[in-house]
């Protein structure tokens, strides 16, 4: 029982991530229509910055948490101003290939800067070892990276149906083309919509930081994997990505546990498998196959 319990809570946690950045994948998709492939790199860069930003000026975790997301906040503003906003009129296969490329220089500028060996970076001391609760014993920081990463998705969800800028980034999201009919400016919200998907990625980044080896290349999977996790949730659906985050995960964890070398193949097994039965996806609308 013990084992089974700490695979769950493995596949939660390594979930965690798909979760948060497929909600900021979903978000970004349903307001602009980009598929942005470098939503991997930008989970690299999100690791990678915590670890500079520690060995630089000793910028602990907790800090981490609040200010590389912010940071990545602002690059994903630039990159909307800068990039993504110049071929939003042209087919979407353009800003794919531009997200593709982008993603090819950033994993290439961080290879050059920090070699391909990767960063160190400790988890925080209270986070080591393992949680007793009766004869059970929990991995610490698996667990709170599920609880805080379900914590911020709860967050989300309340900002999104519970506030009028929710609720209009949230019809913006899933429904653009109804929310624009009913005189949303829709292209106000592009901006910090792209910028806050952006950060979500750069969050998920540094929950793996302690977690996963830190290298350049470490999104280049993760965004693979990330795409399918948006195929079983249903593109644009908020709710989708991160139930279908958690959901790939588990099936990850116990892909690992029981089956090493079917673990990723098992992700994509799933795909199918919904796509088959259900095209639009888990929470997708029926419309969007």
């Amino acid at each position: 029982m013990n084992e089974l319990l700490q695979y769950i809570i493995q596949g939660l946690a390594a979930g965690s991530f798909y979760a948060l950045a497929a909600l900021g994948l979903a978000v970004i998709f349903g307001v602009l229509g980009v598929v942005n492939f470098a939503h991997g790199a930008c989970y690299m860069l999100g690791a990678v910055a915590s670890a500079v930003l520690l060995d630089l000026v000793g910028l602990s975790f907790w800090w981490a948490l609040l200010v590389v997301p912010a940071l990545l906040f602002l690059f994903g503003v630039a990159m909307e101003r800068l990039l993504v906003r110049w071929l939003l009129r042209l087919e979407p296969l353009y800003n794919f290939l531009l997200t593709f490329g982008l993603s090819l220089v950033l994993v290439d500028l961080v290879k050059r800067r920090y070699g391909v060996s990767g960063l160190p970076y400790e988890r925080p001391a209270v986070l080591e070892g393992q949680l007793v609760v009766g004869d059970l014993r929990l991995p610490a920081y698996q667990l709170f990276v599920f609880l805080f990463s379900v914590l911020v998705c709860v967050l989300v969800w309340l900002v999104m149906t519970r506030t009028r800028t929710g609720m209009i980034v949230r019809a913006a999201t899933e429904r653009s083309d109804l929310a624009r009919a009913l005189g949303i400016n829709v292209g106000r919200w592009v901006t910090p919509v792209f910028g806050f998907g952006i950060a979500l990625a750069g969050l998920a980044g540094v929950l793996a930081a302690p977690f996963r080896a830190i290298t350049a290349d470490m999104g280049s999977n993760f965004i693979i994997i990330l795409f399918a996790v948006v195929v079983i949730g249903g593109l644009g659906s908020i709710v989708g990505a991160v139930a279908a985050g958690f959901l790939v995960g588990l099936v990850e964890a116990f892909g690992q546990a029981y089956a090493p070398a079917f673990a990723q193949i098992a992700i994509f097994v799933l795909m199918a498998v919904v796509v088959l039965l259900r095209p639009a996806g888990l929470f997708g609308r029926e419309e969007a196959a």
